[in-house]
């Protein structure tokens, strides 16, 4: 590990074994929501769900099969604690527990996330409202009609974790739209960069773009850096 950066990442944030009080929060959300067995309409603009490919899907299943496990909602947490972005987005809300840890991590941040299923939105903020959530702003709609003008109320993005859609070309075009806004210290974290080859070759282009300094594959999330102290491209496969 030649990188100071990141070995100073995967010392300080990858490896935090603490136990912060807003996991317990968290995950009591997650738990009364997979007890949850109210159906609702699901509309998928993505490439949708890998188990589930009914509209009308419970909540219990949706938390069980669209969200972020444990273990990955709380290293997004470690990394807003750790690099305080004062502007975060995401793109996939879902049923906003993910949110919930990047919402929490920083509370003085602004939180922009997107989701396209207005049954599924109508429920997040339900969720951030039973958690006292503050600065959250939920965007309802497909993101190739809302996600350019959200990033025009942008300067910059300090952190992005883009988790919705799992195609190879939306999720590119997202990225490049992202990368318009980043500085040298933004974080962009994308999911699932293995879960199909077009979502491999998606990863790859992304890695390649002239912006990224850094890449950390950790299997089931991918993340960049943009940061000139990177004088040449690195990129680091990292078991967690």
């Amino acid at each position: 590990m030649h990188s100071p950066f990141i070995f100073d990442f995967m010392s300080r944030v990858l490896n935090d074994k603490q136990l912060y009080p807003a996991y317990e929060k968290v995950e009591e959300l997650r738990h009364r929501l997979l007890r949850n067995k109210e159906k609702i309409e699901v509309e998928d603009f993505g490439a949708g769900s890998s188990i589930d490919k009914s509209d009308r899907r419970t909540i219990s299943s949706i938390t069980k099969n669209a969200a972020k496990p444990e273990k990955y909602g709380q290293l997004l947490y470690r990394m807003i604690k750790y690099y305080r972005p004062e502007t975060i987005l995401e793109l996939g809300t879902s049923l906003g527990i993910t949110t919930s840890y990047l919402a929490l991590a920083n509370q003085e941040a602004e939180v922009t996330t997107m989701e396209g299923s207005p049954s599924v939105v109508s429920i997040a903020k339900k969720n951030f409202t039973s958690l006292g959530l503050k600065n959250v702003n939920i965007v309802e709609g497909d993101f190739d009609s809302t996600l350019s003008g959200v990033m025009s109320k942008f300067s910059s993005i300090g952190f992005a974790f883009l988790d919705g859609n799992h195609r190879e070309e939306p999720t590119v075009h997202y990225f490049k739209q992202v990368a318009g806004k980043i500085s040298n210290d933004s974080i962009v974290v994308l999911d699932d960069i293995h879960w199909s080859a077009g979502m491999e070759a998606a990863w790859q282009t992304i890695k390649n773009h002239s912006s990224v300094k850094c890449s950390v594959d950790l299997f089931f999330i991918g993340i960049v850096f943009f940061r000139e102290e990177f004088h040449e491209k690195q990129h680091f496969s990292i078991r967690f």
